[in-house]
């Protein structure tokens, strides 16, 4: 399975510091057996969009997005998924907040999880989830994530349930 890595974050993408999220995404996927392009770092807002559409037009499985999923002005990921997708699988961004939070002692967890506004969905034949910008997240959303996104991509080709 193809699958792309985007980080969403202006101030990484102007070379303020480095990335931390989309290696541990990379490598965990990789790891997995994934054939993974990425991560690609672009700044929040329009230029997520482009690198989703981009992505899509690829003919990427999966794209797995960090960063730009807060509460501030800039953060707009959760915007430009949803404008790509067809339609949305709001349990796979619920189960990721749960496993951040740490509800059911699968990881230690932190209230912030909660402020992700991260969402999932499809569009074509691409599954889109969106993680927050930590390396936290990263690892919760490997957790949640490797389990299920062969079914999740057999689904999306209309394979048998």
């Amino acid at each position: 399975m193809k699958l792309t890595v985007i980080v969403a974050s202006n101030r990484a993408a102007a070379g303020v510091y480095a990335d931390e999220a989309g290696p541990i995404l990379s490598s965990g996927f990789v790891q997995a057996g994934f054939e993974v392009d990425g991560p690609h770092v672009v700044g929040d807002g329009e230029p997520v969009g482009r690198a989703l559409q981009a992505a899509v037009d690829d003919g990427s499985d999966v794209v797995v997005t960090s960063g730009g999923t807060g509460l501030t002005s800039t953060d707009r990921t959760p915007e430009m998924t949803r404008a790509i997708i067809d339609r949305e699988v709001a349990g796979v961004a619920e189960a990721i907040r749960i496993h951040g939070l740490g509800l059911y002692g699968q990881s230690s967890g932190t209230p912030m999880a909660m402020l992700s506004r991260g969402i999932a969905g499809v569009a074509g034949t691409t599954f889109i989830v969106n993680l927050a910008g930590s390396k936290g997240a990263a690892r919760d959303g490997l957790a949640v994530l490797l389990p299920v996104l062969p079914h999740i991509v057999d689904q999306i080709h209309d394979g048998d349930h």
